[in-house]
Parts: structure tokens; sequence; C-alpha cells
């Protein structure tokens, strides 16, 4: 029998007064039953073979036969490329590994024992449970699009591993003298001649809490892109739609030090990009966000701040730009409510605020509280004697 055609069997299972009908659904992989209404066994073949063509007419013949290059090419075609350019090259990524290790040749060669086998190759190539469950979310949408289009029935169920690697993010905020490492070994990296720039940059990064993304694409003066605005009675940022995660034009609210070290730089130098990192060399065409997302990663590395070790194998990540967002978002968290982080980190719900940035270092915490509670204490706050308690009445 072909792969995902139908076959409907007439099952006798004794207890019942009617024979029953069974079938295998080609997208789930799972049995389905349904009454023949009936105890004759030839009146129940004619049963069986009326629902076997009409399942393969119906349901499932025009979409079950979809093949997965037919699949993926529409599924490009409408809506990956109207998503941001990362998110696109992660789903590449995604179809490359499954035609890699599945090399499926219809939609519905997808069913959760395949999506399982997946995940078992997976850990074998030494990918992370975070990578896994990253590969198997883009997935999971892009079967939901297919759903959402008709094109296949349900979604199939994904099993996985519940945790992964036993924190949200491989990363952390940076303390300030792990910052300054960073800024000493700037020029080991990148030269003396580029160092001044990629120290501005760094410094921009650490006061900003820009994505590194949103960083290369800040302007002085261009309304079209992402862009420093100065004409209000505070200074903003102006972020357009396409630049945003949240897909959305915003007006936000800058934060006082990375305007005082904005307004260092002289005012007939404020145009075109706010932030100019140099090659090694200056020859060539500017450097692209994953050639500065790797550098910074390497001046990480080379003033040997840790940010991550793998449980397992014990692999170190160290500081990358990223973990200079962190840190911006992890001292502040310190000064504003979470309601107000929300909207400094540009997070589209408040959930990730809470979850990444409030309360996640407990001694911190309980310094500000002693601090709060020692001010306190200065005024008029003071432990009541054993005298001054009111009797209980």
């Amino acid at each position: 029998m072909e792969q995902n055609e139908i076959k409907v069997t007439v099952v006798n299972f004794g207890d019942r007064a009617s024979l029953q009908l069974q079938w295998r659904d080609p997208m789930t992989g799972k049995k389905k039953t349904k009454s023949a209404e009936t105890s004759n066994e030839r009146e129940a073949e004619r049963k069986a073979g009326e629902l076997e063509k009409k399942l393969q007419a119906g349901t499932y013949r025009g979409k079950c036969r979809l093949t997965w290059t037919e699949f993926w090419d529409r599924y490009e075609d409408e809506y990956l490329s109207r998503l941001a350019p990362k998110t696109q090259k992660k789903s590449v990524t995604v179809r490359s590994m499954l035609v890699k290790i599945l090399a499926p040749e219809r939609i519905t060669d997808l069913t959760t024992s395949r999506l399982s086998y997946f995940q078992g190759e997976m850990r074998k190539l030494k990918r992370t449970e975070r990578t896994i469950a990253g590969y198997l979310a883009h997935l999971r949408s892009a079967l939901q699009w297919a759903v959402d289009m008709d094109l296949i029935p349900a979604v199939p169920k994904f099993i996985t591993a519940g945790k992964t690697d036993g924190q949200k993010s491989k990363g952390r905020a940076i303390a300030g003298e792990e910052f300054d490492r960073m800024l000493e070994a700037v020029e080991k990296v990148v030269g003396k001649a580029a160092a001044p720039s990629w120290k501005y940059y760094l410094e921009g990064l650490w006061l900003s809490g820009l994505r590194l993304a949103e960083s290369i694409e800040l302007y002085w003066d261009r309304d079209d892109r992402l862009c420093v605005d100065l004409a209000g009675k505070r200074p903003m940022l102006r972020i357009p739609a396409q630049l945003e995660k949240g897909k959305q034009d915003r007006i936000l609210p800058m934060a006082p030090e990375f305007y005082e070290f904005l307004m260092k730089t002289p005012e007939a130098e404020r145009t075109g990009r706010v932030f100019k990192p140099l090659r090694r060399c200056h020859e060539g065409e500017r450097l692209t966000d994953d050639r500065i997302c790797r550098l910074v990663s390497a001046m990480g590395q080379k003033a040997n701040v840790k940010v991550w070790t793998h449980p397992v194998t014990g692999k170190v990540k160290y500081a990358s730009a990223h973990d200079l967002r962190r840190s911006f978002g992890f001292r502040w968290s310190q000064r504003v409510m979470p309601a107000v982080l929300q909207q400094m980190m540009r997070h589209e719900n408040i959930d990730t605020t809470m979850e990444y940035y409030v309360g996640r270092d407990a001694e911190a915490t309980a310094d500000t509280i002693w601090q709060a509670f020692a001010g306190s204490n200065k005024s008029s706050n003071t432990a009541p004697k054993t005298d001054e308690i009111p009797a209980k009445s």
C-alpha cells in the first residue's frame, strides 16, 4: 500500500453488538474507529469500502498527499517572507535539519513518532535541549500555518523533554568590573586603530539596552529608520515596525545615562549611523551583524567573562552583545517598576520582563530591601521597646 493511503478494515470486538470500522489516521498515526451499525459482515465490508473511498477522495486526498517541498515552498512565499530576516534564517535551518534527518516526502510524514525520532537524532548531534526546543517551535509554527490554510487536518503532538538545560537563557548580566575588562580587551581583538570605535559601541550597548540589530540600525537623522529623537521634552527612541521585534511602530523613552553618553558627540558629527565600529583594516564593506556579534563575543572571551557553562559538556559561553543588554535590564530592574522596565526593554509581554529581570538575583534584591530599611530607620523607624508595645485586648 502506498504511504498515506487509507485502508478501512472491519473489526469484531466481541463485546459490541455492531461490527467496527477501523483505519489509521495518516497525519497522527493513530487508529480511528467507527461503528458499522450492523452485525452483518458483508454489509460491514460494503460500508468499509464506502468510508475508505470517502476518506481518500475527501478529507485526505488533496491534503495529505501534499509533498513536503510543495508545502514549504508555499509556506516561504506566503508567510515566512513577511517575517524578520532572522526568523526566516532560523526557519531555513530547521528545514535543512529535517531534510537531513527525516527526509520527509510528504507533509504527513511528520508524525508524533517521527518528530520524537528527530529529537533523538538532534541529541546525538550534540544539540542542546534549548536548541532543539527552538527548532520544534519553528516547526510547530509552520505546521499550525498548514492547519490554518486547511492543508492538513491537525498539528501532530509534540513530545518534548520539558526542561532546557536547567535555565531559560545561556547568559547573564555582567558586573561593572567585567565590563571594564571587556573594554580593556577591545584593542587586542580589533587592533589599535579600530579600538576607539569599538569602545564607543560597547559603551553604547551597555547604556542603551539596544539589541545588536537595533544598535547597528540606529541613526541620528533618519525618520524611516530607528533613530534618536531629541525634538520633544525628553529624548526618545523612534523604532519603525520593520525593525522592531514586536512588529509595531514605537516611540519609547531613552535611558538618561544613554542620552548623556550621546550628548558627548559633537553636534556637527551627529549624522548617519550612531555606531560605526570599524574593521581591523579599514578597507571593504561595512561589518555584518554576524561579524559584529562574533567580535563582541571574542572580546568577552579575551576578557575571560564567562556567562554560562554547559552542565554536561562543560562548554563555556563568554559575554556577548546580548549580555550587555541583560546588564542594562538588570540594573534598571533595581530602579523602576516592572511596567516601566517592560517599555525600556521593549518587551511585547510583561511576562517576559518578569521572567528574565524581576526577582532573578536574590542577593541584589536583599541589598535593595536592606538599604530601604536602613534609610527609613534614619528618620523614624526604630524597633519599639517592650513597654511601648500595646497590650493585647
